[in-house]
């Protein structure tokens, strides 16, 4: 086995990390979300297909743009965070397949009639190396589902090919403001090693 990570950094990317839902006001450096990505890229995807997609909304036009489409619940704490990433899914990914697995010609068409389940299920991989590749740059994160999807599509990617499956705020939370960690299942109900 390769050395594990330490405790300071297993601390900071799972068992210390909560998702955040507040923020302080400080702004995040576009260098730091291209760290983001270029860390969260080397996740593996199915023969590297890579579907998902980001668009980091920064700016207030942005934000307002975005508001139309959260929920009650979210509003305030989106339009507070320093960036929210809408996470999507590209449903035409495999148009990049000869540059993404070149080795393999036949590879843009191992995925036709599947192309929404496995960018979906792949864009969804990525998103969550996204949050892992926040929290190791010592970011914090707020993922949420509340939001109008419809709304988030035709706003950001109204040509029908992007699809958003959630938003993630990003920044450094306030801890104060954290709720109690809630309940995990055990090994045992959760798991079987057969």
């Amino acid at each position: 086995m390769r050395p594990p990570l330490d405790d300071i950094a297993l601390d900071r990317i799972f068992r210390n990390a909560r998702t955040q839902n507040s923020w302080r006001a400080d702004t995040i450096a576009d260098a730091v979300l291209r760290k983001i990505y270029d860390l969260a890229k080397m996740g593996p995807t199915s023969a590297n297909c890579s579907p998902g997609r980001f668009i980091f909304v920064v700016s207030k036009a942005g934000k307002e743009k975005l508001k139309p489409a959260l929920s009650s619940g979210n509003l305030e704490k989106t339009m507070a965070a320093p960036v929210t990433a809408i996470v999507g899914y590209d449903t035409g990914f495999s148009e990049f397949m000869p540059e993404l697995f070149p080795h393999e010609p036949s590879a843009q068409h191992w995925f036709k009639g599947i192309e929404e389940e496995t960018a979906f299920r792949n864009g969804t991989l990525q998103a969550a190396y996204l949050m892992i590749a926040a929290r190791a740059l010592g970011l914090d994160c707020g993922p949420m589902s509340g939001f109008d999807k419809a709304k988030v599509n035709t706003a950001f990617w109204p040509e029908g090919r992007i699809k958003a499956n959630f938003l993630c705020n990003i920044g450094v939370g306030d801890d104060a403001k954290v709720f109690a960690r809630s309940p995990r299942l055990a090994f045992e109900r959760a798991c079987a090693i057969i």
